[in-house]
């Protein structure tokens, strides 16, 4: 029986303050103990699993008997965003952070930006993507000039109006700036952020799209297709590795569909590895301080979690866990620098207590070595659940 693995990144779900977090600014921050709060709050599965059996969740509640192995997992990259959190998953660990612009981009690279796409540009500050095009949207409507702003993070976002600028044409642009954004503006992700309606009523639509940063190394991604295993990513797995190592993309618009695509392929008869991101989390709540909706969120993930498990074959392995914190309950918009879960469950699988793992790579390990395939460039496979 040939062997699959499914990888669900809950994006941003972290459940706790990293050990360096006060030189990221996030002193205290707890993604999960802050949606824990919310009477919307529901995940029996999850626990069941043994999420609050994790180092530091037991306010969750535990089980005597959890179905799954599971693990805090501590991240060794100097970041805290998708790109970096998502390549140490599959491997790579990122020594340098990534350039940020907290005063915005230079006027010289915005200039050449602007002479390559034959159109102006405005803004250019870090800003929340929805409170930009609330300030910037009807200058843009006036004038054609494309929103350029950042984040915290490592990016350079394009805000348009679809009737302004198809998408299409807006995916163009940021294909420039992404070749444009190279050694020392060598940004992680170039981000289409585009938008519909009208002046004091504009939203954005589910047509985002990343363009990443190709990885700097090789990862388990490239190491399996190479091996001629399957790699099936759902969601924005393709954009966040630059479409490498990837056997068959599976692009989303938001949870309930990386839901339903992950039933869909779990029918298939593949070999090798199926990585799926769950973006609203992150995108529609964590960045939004939105306490309900995030856990109202998590809380769909689980009631929908019975019907993956119960179409698990005998050499099926389901890992859970997530790239980073977006507490939605502190005063900023950010993400948070914070330790993550990981849950592993399979029907040959030991339920175990995996302690305290030092990188995310770990993951990517175990992924390589349950699959039989050798990839030893970082992390420590956990084998003793097996």
């Amino acid at each position: 029986m040939k062997k699959r693995v499914f990888l669900i990144v809950l994006d941003s779900v972290g459940i706790g303050e990293a050990r360096d977090a006060a030189a990221f600014g996030d002193a205290g921050a707890h993604t999960v103990k802050s949606i824990s709060r919310s009477p919307y709050f529901a995940i029996p599965n999850l626990l069941s699993l043994g999420l609050g059996n994790i180092p530091g969740l037991s306010f969750l509640g535990t089980v005597e008997n959890p179905l799954a192995a599971y693990a805090r997992v501590e991240e060794r990259s100097a970041g805290k965003d998708t790109t970096i959190g998502h390549w140490e998953i599959a491997g790579l660990i990122s020594e340098k952070p990534m350039p940020t612009y907290p005063q915005g981009f230079p006027a010289d690279l915005l200039a050449d930006f602007s002479r390559l796409i034959g159109r102006e540009v405005i803004c250019n500050k870090p800003y929340s993507g929805t409170e930009v095009i609330k300030d910037y949207g009807d200058e843009h409507l006036r004038t054609g000039a494309l929103i350029v702003y950042t984040s915290a993070d490592s990016v350079f976002q394009i805000a348009a109006h679809e009737e302004i600028v198809p998408v299409e044409t807006l995916y163009e642009y940021c294909r420039i700036a992404r070749e444009l954004l190279t050694g020392e503006h060598a940004v992680g992700r170039v981000i289409a952020r585009p938008f519909l309606g009208e002046s004091g009523n504009y939203k954005r639509t589910a047509n985002r799209r990343d363009f990443s940063l190709e990885p700097t190394g090789e990862t388990v991604l490239d190491v399996l297709r190479k091996e001629g295993l399957d790699v099936l990513s759902i969601g924005k797995i393709r954009d966040i590795f630059a479409g490498r190592g990837i056997t068959e993309s599976h692009p989303t618009h938001g949870n309930e569909e990386g839901m339903e695509c992950l039933l869909e392929l779990q029918k298939r008869d593949f070999h090798g590895l199926c990585f799926a991101n769950l973006v609203d989390f992150d995108m529609l709540y964590g960045h939004r301080n939105d306490i309900d909706g995030y856990a109202k969120a998590l809380s769909v993930f689980d009631g929908w979690l019975p019907s993956f498990l119960s179409e698990m074959g005998e050499e099926d392995l389901l890992l859970i866990t997530a790239d980073h914190g977006c507490d939605p309950g502190d005063l900023s918009t950010d993400h948070t620098r914070e330790n993550v879960p990981l849950l592993i469950y399979g029907k040959n699988l030991k339920p175990m207590d995996l302690g305290v793992r030092e990188t995310f790579a770990d993951i990517a390990a175990t992924v390589a070595d349950y699959l039989g395939v050798p990839y030893g460039e970082a992390g420590n496979a956990i084998k003793e659940a097996f």
